[in-house]
């Protein structure tokens, strides 16, 4: 049942960020994208301790010091996609941000002796043609392309150390743990830019939702379900962030519902159904 369960549950993750990502382009003109990081981290950390206060009897030493590794890899992967996000367009910085897609499955069948089999092969090239029809009009490689495909690196390292060490540990008290080392990443450009707190409702409304849902639950839900699927599966499911963006972005009516979008949308949702289904999720693990 929990096998069943967790790839519909990853979808909720994917459309969870998709939402947010729409809702937080209304907010980071008050609020750098540092500082509104800081604040979402810190936030998601502090509720779910608040929550559950014996969860801190849970910590150990190697539970804390490999959700620091974990929450690093993601802290840094956020850094870098803004970087990259400063420097090219929001389209480009979403496609090649969804290539860890095709990094994630490399890094396991090196790593964690996952086999990449013919049929997963064809789902990820499908779910990365997907997303360039989505995204991409223009092409060229500069630093804020280059600084993409390495925060799509980092993604893809959290998704394989959270495969890796996931089943080790309570979900709950390793979700913790890397929210807060996201936190301490954040906290060294927010603080050397100069950290400014959410200055309104309408700020913290969002940085609540964020930090609540779109992080504290998401990321438990993405370490619980990491314990029970392949980490190939995972990539290729949570692909679905960019398509759940643009669905939102259209209901919002902050774009239009055009041809790309069907599409482009199409694709990444085939190959998302296909991927879940047992008999090509059982080829993918060793």
């Amino acid at each position: 049942m929990q096998l069943k369960l967790a790839p519909w549950a990853l979808l909720a993750v994917a459309a969870m960020w998709g939402i947010s990502f729409v809702w937080m382009k209304d907010i980071l003109d008050q609020q750098d994208v540092y500082s509104f990081l800081v604040s979402r981290f810190l936030v998601a950390a502090i509720a779910m301790i608040a929550i559950r206060p014996k969860v801190l009897k849970q910590f150990n030493k190697d539970l804390v010091l490999k959700g620091l590794v974990i929450g690093a890899a993601l802290g840094a992967g956020y850094i870098f996609q803004t970087l990259g996000l400063d420097r090219t367009t929001p389209a480009i910085t979403g496609f090649i941000t969804g290539l860890y897609v095709v990094i994630t499955p490399l890094l396991a069948f090196l790593f964690l002796k996952e086999k990449l089999t013919l049929a997963i092969s064809f789902y990820i090239l499908l779910a990365v043609a997907g997303l360039a029809v989505l995204s991409i009009e223009g092409w060229s490689v500069g630093t804020g392309e280059i600084f993409v495909l390495i925060s799509a690196a980092l993604f893809a390292l959290h998704i394989i150390l959270l495969g890796s060490w996931s089943k080790s540990f309570d979900a709950y008290a390793l979700t913790v743990v890397q929210l807060t080392s996201c936190a301490l990443v954040a906290a060294i450009p927010a603080l050397i830019n100069g950290y400014k707190a959410p200055p309104d409702m309408q700020v913290w409304s969002v940085v609540l939702f964020t930090a609540v849902f779109a992080t504290a639950f998401a990321f438990v839900i993405q370490t619980w379900s990491q314990a029970r699927i392949s980490t190939t599966k995972v990539a290729v499911i949570l692909t679905m962030e960019v398509v759940f963006a643009a669905l939102f972005s259209f209901m919002y009516g902050m774009e239009p519902f055009t041809l790309r979008l069907a599409v482009g949308g199409g694709m990444v949702l085939l190959a998302m159904l296909a991927i879940v289904q047992p008999r090509v999720s059982n080829q993918s693990r060793s």
